[in-house]
C-alpha cells in the first residue's frame, strides 16, 4: 500500500505539482503562439480592409459626396502597412514570446483608432474597440488587456483634445465623452479579466489531472515491472529448487546403490583378501625361490586389495547417515590429532588455530575425519617435485558466534569449471580415486549445521572454508 502520510506521499506530490506546472507552461505556450497567428492574419485582413474602407467610404465621411483619392487612402496604405508589418514579423520570428503579445495588443488597438480616423469617428466603429479587447482575451494574460488599454485611453485622450473629430466625428464634443469611453472599456475588461481568470484555473486543473494521471500510470507500470521480476525471481527459486530436489533425489539413490553395493562387496572381498593373504604366505613360506612375475603380482594383488578396501569403505561411509553427537570440542588438539594421521611426505603441515578459539559443538570423530580427508587431499594436490610445499590449517571467528576453519594449500590450485562441482559423488580430479571424499566431508559438514565452500585460482592453490554455527564458550567446555 501507499504511504499517504511519509516521506514517500510528499516526494510524490512535489513530483506530480513539478509535473503539473511544466503541462500548464507547455499549454500556455501553445495558446499563445496559436493568438500569435491569429493576429498576424488578422493584420493582413484589416490592412486589406482599411484600404477598401478608404476608397470607398472615407472620401464621404470628411469630404461630402464626391470621391476622390483622399489623403486618407494612403493613410490606410502606408501607415495601416507600418501597424501591421511588425506583428507579422514578430509572430513569424518570435512566435509565443512576451514581446510579440504587447506588439500585437498595440497594433490591434491601434488599427481601431485607425478605423475610427478613416470612418470620420463613426460611434458604430468604435465598437471595433471592444471586439480588439475580445480577441487579446485569447491570450487569457491580463497583462495584455492591461497595455491595449492604456493605449486606447491615451489615443482617445490625445485625439480628443488635438484633433477631437477623428475620434468623435464633431468638433467640440462635451468634456465627459472621454470618460464615458473609459468606462466601457474598462467595464469590457473586468469581464473578460474575470473570464481568463477562469480559464487559467481550469488550465491548471487540468494540467494536475494530466500529472496525475501519467504518475498512476508510471506507477502502473513500476508495478508492473516488480511484479514481472518477482515472478522471475520466483521462476528462479522454483528453478532452483527443483534442482536441488532432483539432486537430493539423485544423492539419495546413489546412497542406497552405495550401500548396497558395500554390503555386497564386503563379504566377497574379505573371502578374496583372506585368499590372496594365504596363498601369499604359503609362497613365501615354501622353499624354493619364487618367481619374481610371482612376487610381483602379489604386490599388485596387495596393493589393489587395499585401494578396493578404500573403495568399499568410503561407499559404506557415504551411504551412512549417521547423526552427529555434538559435543564441546577444542578446535586445536583436534587438528593436531588430523595432522598425525596424515602421510604428508615431504609437504610441511603448520596447526595455525588459535589457543583461544572459541570452542564449538562437533562430533569429534565425524570432525576429525573432515579435517584428515581435507589435510590429505591439500597434501596430494601439491606435485611431489615441490620443495616448498606447505598446508595450512586457520581457525577464527566467523559472524557473530560461529567458528570458521580453512585448509589451504599451495598447489596449482583448481580449474574453475572443477570447484563447481568438487563436493559431487563420483566427481574427482584425480587419476585415482573414487571421488567420493569430499562428498562425504560436505554430508558430514552439513550434518553439524555449517557449510563449506572453496576458493581457488589456477596456480594458487586452493582454500577449503568450512563455517561453523554457535560456538560454546571455552569456560563451558
Amino acid at each position: 500500500m501507499t504511504d499517504t502520510n511519509g516521506p514517500n506521499a510528499t516526494a510524490h506530490a512535489a513530483a506530480v505539482s513539478r509535473r503539473a506546472t511544466q503541462l500548464f507552461e507547455e499549454h500556455r505556450s501553445s495558446v499563445y503562439k496559436r493568438a500569435d497567428r491569429l493576429f498576424a492574419r488578422l493584420m493582413v485582413a484589416q490592412w486589406l480592409f482599411g484600404i477598401a474602407l478608404a476608397f470607398a467610404y472615407s472620401p464621404y465621411a470628411w469630404a461630402g459626396k464626391q470621391a476622390s483619392l483622399h489623403v486618407h487612402v494612403y493613410a490606410a496604405l502606408f501607415l495601416g502597412g507600418a501597424i501591421s508589418s511588425l506583428p507579422i514579423v514578430l509572430t513569424l520570428r518570435r512566435p509565443g514570446s512576451p514581446t510579440t503579445r504587447y506588439v500585437n495588443a498595440i497594433a490591434q488597438v491601434l488599427w481601431s483608432a485607425l478605423l475610427i480616423h478613416l470612418t470620420g469617428g463613426r460611434i458604430e466603429t468604435h465598437f471595433h474597440v471592444f471586439g480588439s479587447l475580445a480577441f487579446l482575451a485569447f491570450y487569457r494574460d491580463w497583462r495584455v488587456l492591461l497595455v491595449a488599454t492604456m493605449v486606447v485611453a491615451c489615443d482617445h485622450l490625445l485625439r480628443g483634445i488635438m484633433w477631437p473629430e477623428s475620434v468623435y466625428g464633431i468638433a467640440n464634443p462635451e468634456w465627459w465623452r472621454f470618460l464615458e469611453h473609459a468606462w466601457w472599456v474598462l467595464f469590457e475588461d473586468t469581464i473578460l479579466i474575470f473570464g481568463m481568470a477562469d480559464s487559467i484555473r481550469e488550465m491548471r486543473a487540468i494540467a494536475v489531472r494530466q500529472a496525475e494521471v501519467e504518475a498512476l500510470s508510471e506507477r502502473l507500470a513500476h508495478s508492473e515491472q516488480e511484479k514481472s521480476r518477482s515472478l522471475d525471481v520466483a521462476l528462479s527459486d522454483l528453478q532452483r529448487s527443483h534442482l536441488v530436489v532432483l539432486k537430493t533425489e539423485k544423492l539419495a539413490a546413489l546412497g542406497q546403490l552405495a550401500a548396497t553395493v558395500g554390503h555386497e562387496l564386503r563379504n566377497p572381498f574379505a573371502a578374496v583378501r583372506n585368499a590372496a593373504s594365504y596363498v601369499s604366505r604359503k609362497l613365501t613360506g615354501s622353499a624354493a625361490p619364487l618367481d619374481p612375475k610371482v612376487q610381483e603380482f602379489l604386490s599388485i594383488i596387495e596393493r589393489e586389495l587395499a585401494v578396493s578396501g578404500k573403495i568399499i569403505a568410503d561407499l559404506l561411509e557415504f551411504a551412512r547417515e549417521r547423526e552427529p553427537q555434538l559435543k564441546p570440542c577444542p578446535l586445536l588438539p583436534l587438528v593436531d590429532e588430523a595432522v598425525g594421521l596424515v602421510n604428508a611426505g615431504r609437504v610441511r603441515i603448520d596447526n595455525q588455530v588459535p589457543r583461544d578459539m572459541p570452542v564449538p559443538s562437533l562430533d569429534r570423530d565425524q570432525f576429525r575425519q573432515v579435517l584428515i580427508n581435507l589435510i590429505q587431499n591439500a597434501v596430494e594436490a601439491i606435485p611431489s617435485s615441490a620443495t616448498n610445499g606447505q598446508v595450512i590449517i586457520r581457525g577464527e571467528l566467523s559472524g557473530a558466534s560461529g567458528v570458521r576453519v580453512s585448509v589451504t594449500d599451495n598447489g596449482p590450485g583448481i580449474p574453475h569449471e572443477a570447484s563447481t562441482r568438487i563436493f559431487e559423488p563420483m566427481f574427482t580430479t584425480k587419476t585415482k580415486g573414487t571421488g567420493l571424499g569430499l562428498a562425504i566431508v560436505a554430508n558430514m559438514v552439513r550434518a553439524h549445521r555449517g557449510s563449506i565452500d572453496v576458493k581457488s585460482a589456477p596456480g594458487n592453490g586452493a582454500t577449503f572454508i568450512i563455517d561453523l554455527p554457535a560456538a560454546i564458550p571455552t569456560e563451558l567446555a
